[in-house]
C-alpha cells in the first residue's frame, strides 16, 4: 500500500516473521484485521493456544484502509435489523453493536494504542432536504433505546462542519474517529502480549480437515482443533479462503497536503467524523498531522479510476469547503464485503470451523465486538456468547455483476456530478 497515508503516518510499529515451521495449536485464525486480532487475543486470554496468520502484513485489508469512523450499530436503522432478525436476536445485535464504540475506546485505553483517537461523535450529513426524514426516523429509533443521538438543523451542522452545504445532520455522541491502521497494529501488539503466535507474509494455500484442521502455507503447516477465517472482503487472496462470496464495493480515500493551522481549525473544529446520505456516499475527517481525509465509493487502483475519482474528490472538497485551500496529495482504495441484507454473517464451514464476514462498510466497532465474542465462543462453545446466529451456508448470486454495478455507478456519478 505505498499510497496509503495511514501506513506513511503510522505510529504503532509491529513486525512478525513468516511461518517456516510445523506447529500445533487449538485455534488458528486466518486474517490480521480487527475481527481476527480480537478473536485471537480473547481466545488466548481464555487459555487457548492460538496462532494467527496474515497473507500480507497486519491491517493490509480493509482494517488498514478505511476512513477511521468508529460508529455505533450497522448501516441499517435499528428497526430494520429487528425486522430481519426478529425481536430478540435483533435487539441483542442492536445493543451489542450500539455499545461497540465503548469497547473500541476501552481497548485503546487499556493497551495504550497510539491511534489518534478522538471520541467527540460523528455526523451523518443530510445532502438534501429529502434526506432529513430518514435521519429523523433513525433519531427516533435510537432515542427510543436511550442512545445519545440528536438531529441537528442546518445552522448547527454548519457550525460543526465548517460548511453550509448540508441540510442537517444526525449527531451520535457514542462515536468517534481513529487512525485505523494504528488501531489494528495496536491490537496485534496486545494479542502477541497475550501469547498469540502471529505470522505475517504467511498466506493459507490449502485448508482441509480430517480429525483436525490443517492449514498449509508456502513454508509451514498449522494443525489446529478450531479454525476461524477472518479475511472478510479479502477472502479471494488465495483459493483456500474462498469459502463464501459477497458483493464487493470499492471505497477510496484521498488525503490532502498539510493544511495551514488557520484552515485546519476552520473545518471540523471538534474533530467529528462525517459521512453523507448520498446514494454514492462520501466521508471525511481530520488527522493529527493537519490533513483532511476525504473518501467515497470507487476504485483507484487503475489509472482511469484514479483519474475519475480523484478529480471528483478535488471538486467535491472545494464545494464543501470553498473558503479553505485543500489540495489532495495521494489516494488509496479498499474493499467492502456487502451481504445481501447488510448484516454480518458467522458461517460454519465444517466441524469447529467458521468464517466471520460481511460488515457492509461498518467494520471497526462491529469487527471488534464480533471478534471478541467469537474468541470467547471458541473457549466456551456457548451460543449465548454470540449476538449473531451461526449459519451453515451463505448464498448470494450475481456478486460479480453487483460489484461491477457499484463501481460503474460510482464512475458515472463522479464523471457527471457537479462539473
Amino acid at each position: 500500500m505505498p499510497r496509503n497515508h495511514w501506513r506513511n503516518a503510522a505510529v504503532e510499529q509491529v513486525a512478525f516473521p513468516p511461518l517456516t515451521d510445523n506447529i500445533t495449536v487449538e485455534l488458528v485464525v486466518i486474517g490480521g484485521g480487527f475481527t481476527g486480532l480480537n478473536a485471537a487475543r480473547v481466545a488466548a486470554e481464555e487459555g487457548l493456544r492460538v496462532c494467527l496468520i496474515e497473507a500480507n502484513t497486519i491491517g493490509h485489508g480493509g482494517s488498514g484502509r478505511n476512513v477511521g469512523l468508529v460508529n455505533a450499530g450497522l448501516w441499517l436503522p435499528p428497526n430494520q435489523i429487528k425486522q430481519t432478525l426478529g425481536d430478540a436476536r435483533g435487539e441483542r445485535l442492536i445493543n451489542d453493536l450500539g455499545t461497540g464504540p465503548d469497547r473500541v475506546f476501552e481497548l485503546i485505553k487499556t493497551y495504550e494504542i497510539q491511534c489518534d483517537a478522538h471520541r467527540s461523535g460523528t455526523l451523518h450529513l443530510a445532502h438534501s432536504g429529502q434526506a432529513i426524514s430518514d435521519l429523523r426516523a433513525r433519531e427516533k429509533q435510537w432515542q427510543s433505546r436511550s442512545a445519545p443521538v440528536t438531529l441537528l438543523d442546518a445552522q448547527a451542522t454548519a457550525h460543526h462542519v465548517g460548511s453550509d452545504m448540508y441540510h442537517g445532520a444526525l449527531f451520535d455522541a457514542r462515536a468517534g474517529v481513529i487512525q485505523p491502521l494504528d488501531y489494528a497494529r495496536g491490537l496485534a501488539r496486545a494479542a502477541a502480549d497475550e501469547g498469540v503466535q502471529i505470522y505475517e507474509k504467511t498466506a493459507a494455500v490449502r485448508i482441509k480437515r480430517d480429525d483436525i484442521w490443517h492449514v498449509t502455507t508456502s513454508d509451514g503447516h498449522v494443525r489446529a482443533s478450531k479454525l476461524l477465517i477472518a479475511t472478510n472482503a479479502y477472502n479471494n487472496l488465495t483459493s483456500a479462503t474462498q469459502v463464501y462470496e459477497t458483493s464487493i464495493v470499492s471505497y477510496f480515500q484521498c488525503v490532502s497536503q498539510k493544511l495551514s493551522q488557520r484552515d485546519f481549525d476552520a473545518i471540523l473544529p471538534d474533530h467529528h467524523g462525517c459521512w453523507d446520505t448520498a446514494l454514492i456516499m462520501s466521508s471525511f475527517r481530520k488527522t493529527r498531522d493537519n490533513r483532511l481525509v476525504f473518501g467515497a465509493m470507487g476504485e483507484t487502483n487503475d489509472t482511469i479510476g484514479r483519474y475519475i475519482h480523484e478529480g471528483w474528490a478535488q471538486r467535491a472538497i472545494q464545494r464543501v469547503f470553498p473558503n479553505v485551500k485543500i489540495e489532495l496529495s495521494q489516494s488509496w482504495s479498499g474493499r467492502i464485503a456487502m451481504t445481501k441484507n447488510k448484516i454480518p454473517e458467522i458461517m460454519r464451514i465444517g466441524k469447529d470451523g467458521y468464517a466471520v464476514f460481511g460488515y457492509s462498510g461498518r467494520g471497526i466497532a462491529p469487527g471488534t465486538v464480533l471478534g471478541e465474542q467469537f474468541g470467547k465462543y471458541t473457549a466456551t462453545e456457548n451460543d449465548i456468547d454470540l449476538c449473531l446466529k451461526i449459519t451453515d451456508k451463505y448464498i448470494e448470486i450475481f456478486t460479480n455483476l453487483q460489484s461491477r454495478y457499484y463501481e460503474s455507478g460510482a464512475r458515472v456519478v463522479h464523471i457527471i456530478n457537479d462539473r
